[in-house]
């Protein structure tokens, strides 16, 4: 997301009168009880829990049970949902084959869109109506998501992936898969809140997309296969990336505020500020900029963090008397980068998180489904006669 977005003006087509919002920008497109967003106050809660005490308290796969199921689970529930998980992490030796014969030069996210369709091949019995069948699906994409993601990662790096550890934890576990080194518990835990902040947001473009697959009744690896393309694009789940390479252009703190009225000036996006629901910090920024230090404290310090700060401090005088403030991805890139992530990893990682809000929103869809059939407004011409092939003009930029 960056500044540069542009303003919103409703259009009302003059023959039907009917109001076009671009982007469906303030229209309401379903009703849902899975995530509430204060953006005037900045407060985010998952089924009414504050976001604030579910990543201070909560683990990511107690979150994604929430968020799917609607209520924390008991003991012995969380205990058979995580033994569930952990019992489903492997993926076939076919997805693995599959995986080899994709190009090393591909991005990661292309990779997990394709595997993650590829196992409504192996599932592909659609009985959205039985219980058992929908919580067995959700267990397996929770599980072999990130698989999939470490095992890519490997293969275009000519090694063969990584199985996972049935001793270890959700976030540790993915960790140690791309390292086969068993992360350091505090990292694992620092992982595992980045994964409860991201989960979940309400019907951004990914789980818009989600909901409109599933209101087709198809199964839910085509679901999620179709939130992860959306969730590619650099207006959505790649700001991440671009952040980190904004901040290692800008270099140094002393020049934060020259980029930025460069920016400004030029019309260019400051990656990284503005949301369209936030008109004050993003609240999983406060947090996330809390965990940077953190990981300060305990592996050392970050120069970039510098630039960071500098940035957002020009940014608060210039930018936020619009509502323009630091969103999630301003910060959480330096997480990963402590953590040792690849960059092009950084959305696939966003995916291992927000599969859990995806499926949510896919339950809720499957609840009162009816098919998604918005209208358009008709720009094109009217009463054209037929040209012969013979008498047509070559048209424009042919």
């Amino acid at each position: 997301m960056g500044v540069a977005q542009s303003s919103v003006e409703e259009i009302r087509h003059e023959r039907t009168g009917i109001v076009f919002r671009p982007g469906l920008d303030g229209v309401p497109a379903t009703q849902s009880s899975i995530c509430d967003i204060d953006g005037q106050q900045g407060r985010l809660s998952y089924r009414g829990y504050p976001l604030e005490e579910l990543a201070a308290e909560s683990t990511f796969l107690e979150t994604a049970y929430l968020l799917i199921w609607g209520e924390l689970p008991t003991t012995d529930q969380l205990k058979a949902f995580e033994h569930e998980v952990q019992m489903h992490r492997r993926v076939s030796f076919r997805v693995r084959d599959m995986m080899k014969c994709f190009p090393a030069t591909g991005h990661p996210m292309d990779a997990l869109q394709s595997s993650a369709a590829s196992l409504g091949l192996f599932y592909s019995r659609r009985a959205i109506d039985d219980p058992k069948y929908i919580y067995a699906a959700v267990v397996r994409l929770i599980a072999k998501i990130p698989t999939m993601v470490a095992a890519f990662q490997l293969i275009r790096k000519g090694q063969d992936p990584i199985q996972p550890r049935d001793d270890l934890a959700y976030s540790a576990n993915f960790l140690y898969m791309l390292t086969e080194r068993e992360p350091d518990p505090f990292a694992a835990r620092i992982f595992d809140r980045c994964l409860m902040l991201h989960a979940e947001h309400s019907l951004n473009a990914s789980t818009f997309s989600a909901r409109v697959t599933a209101s087709t009744l198809t199964d839910p690896y085509a679901v999620v296969a179709s939130a992860v393309g959306t969730l590619a694009g650099p207006l959505h789940g790649g700001a991440n990336e671009d952040v980190l390479a904004m901040l290692e252009e800008i270099s140094s703190p002393d020049q934060a505020a020259a980029y930025l009225d460069d920016a400004i000036a030029n019309k260019r996006k400051v990656m990284g500020f503005g949301h369209r629901e936030y008109r004050v910090k993003d609240p999983r920024a406060v947090i996330l900029q809390a965990l940077v230090e953190e990981m300060f404290e305990r592996f050392g310090h970050d120069e970039l963090y510098d630039v960071a700060r500098a940035l957002e401090a020009a940014a608060e005088t210039r930018l936020g008397p619009k509502g323009i403030y630091p969103n999630v991805d301003f910060y959480s890139g330096l997480v990963y980068r402590k953590l040792g992530i690849p960059r092009d990893l950084f959305t696939p990682v966003f995916a291992i998180s927000r599969v859990a809000g995806w499926l949510a929103h896919w339950r809720e869809q499957l609840g009162a489904n009816r098919i998604f059939r918005p209208s358009q407004i008709y720009t094109g011409s009217t009463q054209r006669s037929w040209i012969p092939l013979e008498s047509r003009l070559p048209t424009a930029g042919a």
